[in-house]
């Protein structure tokens, strides 16, 4: 493996072996498999599970690891093609990616959604800018679209909780003051299909995914013998459900305006997920969210706090799958 940048890279049954993999190290560490590699982590938004996982898993195989944060501690950095730098960035990406690459054995890059085209986003046209200036082993910490990384603890923490590959698995949307990236949604979805789920998107008007997403889902259900649909309505889409994942997302049907999601999102403040959420749902449904969340605004108190979470335990995945990824790109 050179690259993990999307689980749709690997078939099913490597993703199988990776996940043997994690279970493996998890029993049975190996404290010196990376000894003398350095991963570089270069992360142009916020992170705490991601950034601390990864510094955490390379110290655990031996290896060492630098961070890079654009602004702060460095220069600001480009990324667009063909700019006039002649505002705040003093360096281009174009030869800051080659010099931090050169430092390190492998390299791993989170760069957001610019939520302003759709398309743009949709093509990652900003991360795969970046992927293209470098040959090292290059992993994805969440791009516009996608975080295979989330994705990868997802369906180890439901292989943890018993939840069979064939179970229901309901993607919500939860309210939030602001328009939020596809990537979490989009990748969750992707995941649960490809694990053979009968999975459901619950979401109001307007916040529909792209069809390309949905399409990708569909055939990843397709190859896995899942089931996709989506629905407006609660009750239909819970019931019998053995995991609720929750994810706050922005309005695809007026992406990249605040005014027009502000005011779609304006009535939804019921859709915050309480406990009367589950009254439709198999007796043991788990909820997931891939954090950070706000309390009592997407999330109640009553929900996060009880013993269906499993939020915690897929934080804790985050660290146990990314070593086994790291594992795979370094590894001699």
């Amino acid at each position: 493996m050179k690259r993990f940048l999307d689980l749709a890279d690997f078939s099913r049954e490597q993703l199988l072996g990776l996940l043997e993999l994690a279970r493996r190290l998890e029993a049975q560490p190996e404290p010196r498999a990376l000894a003398g590699k350095i991963l570089g982590l270069l992360f142009f938004n916020p992170s705490l599970r991601t950034l601390a996982s990864f510094q955490a898993a390379m110290a655990r195989l031996g290896g060492t690891s630098f961070v890079i944060n654009p602004g702060h501690g460095s220069w600001v950095l480009e990324t667009r093609r063909g700019a006039v730098m002649d505002g705040a960035a003093a360096e281009h990406v174009r030869e800051a990616i080659p010099a931090l690459a050169s430092y390190c054995d492998a390299l791993g890059i989170r760069v957001f959604a610019e939520q302003r085209d759709l398309a743009s986003d949709l093509a990652e046209v900003t991360f795969n800018s970046m992927a293209e200036l470098t040959e090292k082993p290059l992993v994805n910490l969440e791009s516009a679209v996608n975080h295979p990384c989330q994705a990868l603890a997802d369906w180890k923490t439901m292989d943890d909780l018993g939840v069979p590959p064939g179970g229901r698995f309901v993607l919500s949307w939860a309210w939030h003051p602001r328009a939020l990236p596809l990537a979490v949604p989009a990748a969750a979805l992707h995941m649960a299909a490809l694990r053979g789920m009968q999975v459901t998107v619950l979401r109001p008007e307007g916040f529909a995914l792209p069809e390309p997403v949905m399409e990708r889902a569909r055939r990843a259900a397709l190859h896995s013998g899942g089931t996709l649909r989506e629905t407006s309505v609660r009750e239909e889409a819970l019931e019998g459900a053995d995991i609720l994942y929750v994810k706050e997302w922005g309005a695809t049907a007026c992406y990249g305006d605040a005014a027009g999601d502000a005011q779609l999102r304006a009535t939804l403040g019921s859709w915050c997920v309480r406990n009367d959420w589950f009254a439709h749902t198999a007796p043991g449904c788990r909820l997931m969210h891939c954090l950070p969340v706000r309390r009592n605004t997407a999330i109640a108190d009553e929900v996060l706090d009880s013993a269906r979470s499993a939020v915690q335990r897929e934080a804790a995945n985050r660290l146990t799958v990314q070593t086994a990824v790291l594992h795979e790109l370094l590894k001699s």
